[in-house]
């Protein structure tokens, strides 16, 4: 019988693959050759070097997910394939995991990376560009690009060692809390940069740092109509009246 067991060497190369998962994005299918294509080395290991077109053609469907959870989706597919190719019975093949899970992932990976991590990195390095560092660009770097890469590594081999288990694991993560946690410090780190960035003009234009207190019930007067709804066109409208205003006033 085949060794169907991924050595370490054949995961790392369905890892570096990753990084390319959208390069081969299209509008039928979305991220299907490039899933193929990261899973490869894997599909090779288990089947051998010839696959059949069968296999080619079903790892060739349509399939759309976040990319950092890709690999994540791959090491439980690939597990799947090869207890599938040992005659091992499974609760669910490998293509009906796929396409349960994707689109849940997609929606925890957008809230979390794109939605979450990557505005908190910024506003991080936004506040060391305030101070004149220019260590800034690289704090960004590091913030937002470790994290995904520690997910993406982790996520391949988790996939692949607790194969459906990893459903539950995913929900006990808590992604979706995760990324509203990040939401909340990236607005409070927001107001710290506002708060700085207007004092230190205050202090430029030699005005009295006191205006800052009388525009304070302004600012909450936005933030209340923000949280009854109002669009955030009307609110745009609104404060670039209200600049204008004051341009003409003072």
């Amino acid at each position: 019988m085949r060794d169907t067991r991924l050595s370490w060497t054949t995961l790392l190369r369905v890892f570096l693959r990753s990084f390319v998962v959208q390069a081969s994005w299209n509008f039928e299918r979305l991220q299907n050759l490039g899933f193929l294509y990261l899973m490869l080395p894997g599909l090779r290991a288990v089947y051998g070097d010839t696959l059949s077109t069968e296999t080619l053609i079903r790892h060739a469907s349509y399939f759309n997910t976040h990319p950092y959870f890709s690999t994540l989706v791959a090491g439980t597919t690939l597990r799947l394939e090869a207890k599938a190719c040992c005659g091992e019975e499974t609760p669910v093949d490998a293509d009906t995991f796929k396409q349960m899970v994707m689109a849940p992932f997609a929606a925890m990976g957008d809230g979390l990376f794109w939605g979450g991590l990557r505005p908190l990195a910024a506003v991080i390095g936004l506040l060391i560009a305030s101070q004149g560092s220019l260590w800034a660009p690289v704090v960004f770097l590091v913030l937002f690009n470790l994290p995904q890469l520690i997910f993406r590594g982790g996520g391949l081999l988790l996939g692949y060692t607790q194969e459906l288990r990893v459903i539950e694991t995913v929900q006990k993560c808590r992604f979706p809390d995760l990324a509203l946690r990040l939401k909340e410090s990236t607005t409070i780190l927001i107001g710290v940069l506002c708060a700085y960035m207007s004092y230190n003009g205050c202090q430029v234009q030699e005005i009295s740092e006191v205006w800052g207190f009388v525009l304070l019930p302004v600012v909450l007067l936005f933030a209340w109509l923000a949280h009854k709804g109002v669009t955030s066109f009307f609110l745009v409208i609104l404060t670039t009246s209200s600049l204008l205003l004051l341009a003409l006033l003072f």
